[in-house]
């Protein structure tokens, strides 16, 4: 356990060689699994506990220091925070369980918490601790709908649950607020958060008018200034989008990467920044991370018998539940005989609903006029960018 401020402490424990989250999400540091303690003249409440997998060695922590456990709060019942608490209540019988009305439901569906061990709080309840004093604020969907943050009320410290987290693993404890760890949160954003984009606009209008000394979050360092990742949360999540197009593309035998890099050419000699990813070899965070401030998509795509390349309809599922701002989307591609490239990709967009534009399907190696159509796309983009 490492010293935050006096009688407040970090119980965390690192996963370096996690590779995946929700095994979907690459993990370039593996992750932290962040918990605290809050220790008052009279209570002592854990805040989130540990991923299952490193329950020994967390309850270990816990018991080694010779506090006795009072309150448990569950600030989100995703086991990677809640896996530890049934070890808990063993360990320590007369602790309760604080939690969302969702979270409660969760934490008894998921990790079968008798519910005689959970205290459901409602928003603004508080939780005395003898000098120390527990505000709950209860935030769904940032990211799921059982989410509350918790509010040391004296030292001003806000303990936020995964949002403003970040998986990162290069410092022990304190936010080193470098480039890396802003690349690091950005990924974690665009992965988690984008989602609920709407929601981390107004949560974050909320922790703001709070003017938290910290911010704890439950993955990734402590923000000792939290300027920094609320100015990044302030630039994400706002309406703007820059001169950016994400160009994803799968090519079997060259031509739709013919024509992806002519399309690239033609964009870059105008000022708009392009992003090209192979999606054969990309890594789904750095698409999302790309996808935060993007204002259109072209898919590049050959035909797999009589559609688009698998790999092209899983990234328009994707780019779909991420819901990022893109305002437009369109296809180019070749294919050999027939089919149709662009009705499965069409058929993703069922939460996000960017405007589709007429792409360049060519049949083989494109040819005089199928350059001159993409001069034509260009343009078209040009204009929607301006």
């Amino acid at each position: 356990m490492k010293q935050i401020i006096e009688n407040v402490f970090f119980c965390g424990l690192p996963d370096k060689n996690r590779k995946l989250f929700d095994q979907l999400v690459p993990l370039p540091q593996g992750t932290t699994y962040n918990a605290y303690v809050v220790k008052g003249s009279e209570k002592v409440a854990l805040i989130d506990t540990m991923y299952e997998k490193l329950r020994g060695e967390f309850v270990d922590m816990i018991a080694a220091s010779g506090l006795k456990i009072d309150y448990i709060i569950s600030n989100h019942a995703e086991p990677d925070h809640s896996g530890s608490i049934g070890a808990l209540l063993e360990k320590f019988p007369q602790a309760v369980v604080y939690a969302s009305p969702k979270c409660a439901e969760n934490l008894k569906n998921m990790l079968h918490i008798p519910e005689a061990k959970i205290k459901v709080v409602s928003e603004g309840e508080e939780l005395p601790l003898g000098g120390k004093t527990l505000r709950f604020m209860i935030t769904p969907w940032v990211h799921w709908p059982d989410t509350m943050f918790t509010y040391l009320v004296e030292d001003k410290l806000l303990f936020s649950c995964d949002f403003f987290g970040a998986h990162y693993t290069k410092n022990d404890l304190w936010a080193d607020c470098t480039s890396g760890l802003a690349e690091a949160a950005k990924r974690y954003y665009a992965e988690i958060m984008m989602p609920f984009r709407n929601f981390c606009v107004k949560y974050l209008k909320m922790v703001k008018a709070l003017e938290p000394k910290m911010i704890l979050p439950s993955h990734g360092p402590v923000y000792d200034h939290p300027e920094f990742i609320l100015n990044l949360y302030e630039d994400w999540t706002s309406e703007r989008v820059a001169k950016k197009i994400l160009l994803p593309y799968v090519s079997m035998y060259d031509n739709t990467r013919e024509m992806v890099d002519y399309l690239e050419n033609i964009l870059q000699a105008e000022g708009v920044t392009v992003v090209k990813a192979d999606l054969i070899e990309a890594d789904e965070g750095e698409i999302a991370m790309e996808l935060i401030d993007a204002a259109g998509v072209v898919f590049g795509t050959s035909m797999v018998l009589t559609g688009p390349h698998p790999k092209t309809v899983y990234a328009a599922y994707l780019i779909n539940i991420l819901r990022p701002k893109i305002k437009f989307y369109t296809v180019v591609g070749s294919f050999g005989w027939g089919g149709n490239l662009t009705a499965p990709v069409d058929a993703m967009f069922t939460l996000t609903k960017p405007e589709k534009l007429d792409g360049v399907i060519v049949k083989g190696k494109p040819r005089v006029e199928d350059f001159k159509a993409l001069d034509n796309l260009a343009n078209t983009l040009l204009q929607k960018l301006l």
